[in-house]
């Protein structure tokens, strides 16, 4: 079984699956599995657990990107144990202890058997699986990896932070100013969304998506709408597939003038951090003219979209990107111009292409390493199809080429919302297609966020409540290798490195 194709021929297809396969695998196969990433032969996109009424199990989906075939594959664990994949795929770590922490199912022989969401303050185990009564642990109960040397000390970060952004723990050993080492701690924002989907109706379970990460809720939203349409077999209306892929390029537009700017304000550079902040709120109060809400929350729902665009809310997209276009290219000339910058940016953080290719580093992380992926080209969806776009693709790995990745990335975001406005199929909008599921149906979507591509799987009850969701944001393998490009630089460094990824606590923490 040391292919892909190999393993889903002893494998057992599962029906009601869509629009790809799910296959029941042993033990054995299982473990194969999780062999297949590090040969380069797939991307691990997610691993998830499930619980009671459920059979006890463990998912884990493949990506096979040079044909655009994404598989799930299951494990039951009714002795509530499941062989790790951590050992042999890295990025696996993460999410079995946390399928640790909310569903108890133990992966055996894990290289890390640590605790990861649950901080000790549940007063439960298992709260998604046996929910046993547990005692609460002391804060500062978490072993951080020990590292050893001469005139080595340690510099705890957090969790709380200066400004207003999320909590995390950041754990710095280092020589002088030079990081030996970095370990994260998070989980500070866990919310019980896995817990919360269980049960839930298709409207309250899409407005739950849509909150996983507040800067990313078209990309949540539309990954759960389409897992949704893929389980029940729902068409959308051709109008609002076209309004939904105008809102992410709004999304991507907003996020990545704001993380630009932020860049350039963590080189000191303050003048263009407002500069480039003045053309996100521009962004953002376009969408909110136009769709109804700023970070346009709520406005993709299964089936469609929960409005429409009228003639005005064009109009005003149009003349938008006239007004970006001319003051975008201003500052990406003040940006490359400047030595001060790029005397910060320029060989800082660096990411391997073989450690981003390892992880399946979503986004403008593994694109500015040479990783080319994209969820709207591969596995693809409507209506990028249709559509004309690069994707920029650097091999330095450094916090520049990250800067870099995203201004090329508005560029194409400028041109697509002129394509999409131009071939807008012509309303009006029908209503939403009604969601009716008579008999239990799974789904799942890879949609391209603006950090990386956005899962989401799910499970409908028959009736068409959700009996599980689950949803992985691209920061689940970005936050790993913010640790690895920090090793080597200056403590005072980290801030542009962690903002040149820009990874999401809250799409973490679940």
């Amino acid at each position: 079984m040391d292919t892909l194709d190999a393993l889903l021929r002893e494998a057992r297809p599962l029906p009601g699956h869509r629009p790809w396969p799910r296959y029941a695998v042993t033990a054995d196969q299982w473990r194969a599995a999780g062999a297949l990433p590090a040969r380069g032969d797939c991307t691990l996109v997610s691993l998830w657990g499930q619980g009671a009424p459920l059979t006890p199990a463990v998912h884990l989906a493949l990506h096979e990107e040079a044909r655009g075939r994404l598989v799930v594959l299951s494990l039951d664990c009714p002795a509530g144990r499941f062989p790790s994949l951590a050992a042999a795929c890295p990025p696996a770590a993460r999410l079995e202890r946390a399928v640790h922490d909310l569903f108890g199912l133990a992966p055996q022989g894990a290289p890390d058997a640590r605790p990861w969401l649950d901080h000790g303050r549940w007063g439960i185990s298992a709260p998604l699986g046996a929910r046993e009564p547990a005692a609460r642990r002391p804060a500062n109960d978490y072993a951080f990896l020990p590292a050893e040397g001469e005139s080595l000390h340690q510099i705890p970060v957090g969790p709380v932070h200066a400004g207003i952004i999320e909590p995390g723990h950041f754990r710095f050993t280092a020589n002088g100013e030079t990081v030996v080492r970095l370990e994260e701690r998070l989980g500070y924002v866990h919310k019980g969304i896995d817990g919360l989907l269980a049960g839930a109706g298709l409207a309250q379970a899409a407005r739950l998506a849509g909150r996983v990460s507040g800067d990313s809720t078209v990309a949540y939203a539309l990954a759960f709408a389409q897992a949704v349409e893929a389980a029940s077999g729902a068409a959308v209306a051709p109008r609002a597939v076209w309004l939904r892929a105008l809102m992410a390029e709004l999304e991507r537009l907003a996020n990545h003038f704001g993380d630009i700017g932020a860049v350039c304000n963590d080189a000191a550079f303050a003048i263009m951090h407002a500069n480039w902040s003045m053309l996100r709120e521009q962004v953002l109060r376009a969408a909110a003219a136009c769709f109804g809400h700023r970070l346009m929350m709520d406005c993709i729902v299964p089936g469609g979209v929960a409005g429409d665009l009228d003639a005005a809310g064009a109009t005003r997209l149009r003349e938008l990107v006239a007004a970006l276009r001319p003051r975008f290219l201003e500052l990406v000339d003040v940006n490359d111009n400047s030595p001060s910058l790029l005397e910060r940016t320029v060989g800082t953080g660096i990411l391997k292409p073989e450690l981003a290719r390892r992880f399946g580093a979503g986004g403008f992380v593994g694109r500015a390493s040479r990783r080319e992926m994209d969820a709207r080209k591969r596995p693809g969806y409507a209506p990028y199809d249709e559509l004309a776009f690069e994707m920029p693709v650097l091999n330095s790995g450094d916090v520049n080429a990250r800067l870099w990745v995203r201004v090329q990335e508005v560029r194409h975001s400028l041109a697509l919302i002129e394509q999409l406005l131009a071939s807008l199929p012509p309303g009006p909008l029908p209503p939403a297609t009604p969601i009716a599921v008579s008999a239990p149906a799974e789904g799942a979507a890879l949609v391209e966020g603006f950090r990386g591509d956005v899962f989401a799987w799910v499970r409908l009850e028959a009736g068409g409540r959700v009996a599980r969701c689950h949803l992985r944001d691209p920061s689940w393998f970005q936050w790993p290798l913010l640790e690895a490009v920090i090793e080597g630089n200056i403590v005072a460094d980290f801030p542009l490195c962690n903002k040149s990824f820009n990874c999401s606590y809250s799409g973490h923490d679940l």
